[in-house]
């Protein structure tokens, strides 16, 4: 039997649009992915082809990991396994000489007799050793896919200080864990204080230094605006 080629161009657009309208199709493992063949999994991402080989992401269990095209093959075009060859039918007892004046209870005989015969034909056994003694070039592709397994995908965290504010986000390969997400600007000098990055922390202070100095120097200007805008109501009489 041939090998399976996995997800046609047609496959992939229709599980890019699947996973676009918010679903996560099933795929079927192959036997190009090693031990996990014949398997499902739920596609959670559909990459750029142009970008590298494994661009579909599928969720396994608790692992997400990319797989190729080669790899998955949509779950209605799985290979059926093929039927076992049944045995021949067993031959009815021909009836007794003495019944032969009934012709009724002879057409009968013939199922009576089928359902009892206990010895088996040589075909149906003959068919198992046959399949078992068959080589099977798929069973050792678990140990080359071992050899190639991937590990988890790269986790980058990005702090940023744009327009005045800081904002924190994060990113695991191609999928976005979290969108810049605002933080206060000692919580920023503190996540760059751990590192071990004079000069990092040193332009970290220098922004939240500025910028403090900035709220203070509003902050007077705005209380001298209030001392006057008081000065103007003292001044007011007060009319009952």
């Amino acid at each position: 039997m041939a090998a399976p080629r996995g997800l046609s161009v047609d496959d992939i657009e229709t599980l890019r649009s699947a996973v676009s309208s918010g679903r996560r199709p099933k795929v079927v493992f192959t036997a190009a992915a090693g031990q996990i063949a014949g398997q499902t999994g739920q596609v959670t991402a559909v990459g750029d082809p142009a970008g590298a080989d494994e661009f579909i992401s599928v969720r396994f269990g608790r692992d997400k990991l990319e797989f190729a095209p080669g790899d998955l093959q949509l779950p209605g075009k799985a290979p059926r396994r093929p039927a076992k060859p049944a045995g021949k039918p067993a031959a009815a007892t021909p009836a007794p000489a003495s019944d032969a004046s009934r012709p009724a209870a002879a057409s009968t005989a013939k199922p009576a007799a089928t359902a009892t015969v206990t010895t088996p034909q040589p075909a149906a056994p003959a068919a198992k050793p046959a399949a078992d003694t068959e080589p099977r070039p798929a069973a050792a592709r678990p140990a080359a896919r071992r050899g190639k397994a991937k590990g988890p995908a790269e986790l980058s965290v990005t702090l940023t200080w744009q327009d005045g504010d800081w904002s924190v986000q994060a990113q695991r390969g191609s999928r976005v864990l979290a969108k810049p997400t605002p933080v206060r600007a000692a919580d920023a000098l503190r996540m760059v204080e751990m590192l071990d990055a004079p000069a990092v922390s040193d332009a970290v202070g220098e922004i939240v230094a500025a910028a403090r100095d900035a709220a203070a120097e509003r902050a007077e200007q705005l209380r001298r605006e209030l001392a006057e805008v008081e000065a103007r109501l003292a001044e007011l009489p007060q009319i009952d």
